[in-house]
């Protein structure tokens, strides 16, 4: 079993996070050849310096995303596409630590094709997307602020992709404003609309 990272002690502990079903989660990927490391604020598994799986805590269920979740054989049917929007990475839920227990060969066998599949240097083939349009009230901004446009640009297409769908999901003008406003200083800060 690999070394438990005792910066994640806080997060394991956390009854938000789903402890049971965390610490887990957590002693099945340390059963495999990984290394545990905190990334936005969650336990995350690294092969080689590359994210294979990072532990997610929701209201409803704890999930293990697989960063490149779309390349996994599924043969259990069991990885799901969060949103239609979603690329690359796949989560399997659980809602009880019985379901864990009952999947751990196969949570392991996932988890080691995931990282075949990272040893073999394996990418997600991308599909293009057609060039955003963003709401007038961002654009507004962009156009208007010359450091906001260059940081925008510099974030991940995703991140891109994840905040004009947040913006363009208003109904009214006013609340479209609010959202750009409120999202700015983290744009600024080189965050996505998520992160801490």
């Amino acid at each position: 079993m690999n070394k438990k990272n005792p910066n994640l002690d806080t997060y394991f502990s956390n009854p938000k996070n789903w402890p049971e079903e965390s610490v887990k989660l957590r002693g099945i990927l340390l059963d495999c050849p990984l290394t545990e490391e905190l990334k936005w604020g969650k336990p995350c598994y690294i092969f080689e310096k590359s994210n294979i799986v990072i532990i997610q805590g929701f209201k409803e269920y704890c999930a293990l995303l697989f960063f490149k979740g779309a390349l996994l054989k599924d043969h259990y049917n069991i990885l799901v596409q969060q949103t239609e929007n979603v690329q690359s990475a796949r989560q399997i839920r659980f809602t009880n630590l019985q379901e864990i227990n009952k999947m751990e060969s196969i949570l392991k066998a996932y988890i080691n094709e995931a990282i075949e599949i990272e040893k073999a240097d394996l990418k997600v083939d991308f599909k293009q997307k057609n060039e955003l349009i963003y709401p007038e009230e961002f654009q507004k901004q962009l156009d208007d602020l010359p450091a906001l446009k260059t940081a925008f640009e510099a974030l991940t297409p995703g991140r891109q992709r994840y905040y004009n769908l947040h913006f363009s999901g208003a109904k009214q003008s006013k609340t479209r404003a609010a959202r750009v406003e409120k999202a700015i200083p983290k744009i600024l800060k080189g965050k996505g609309l998520n992160d801490q």
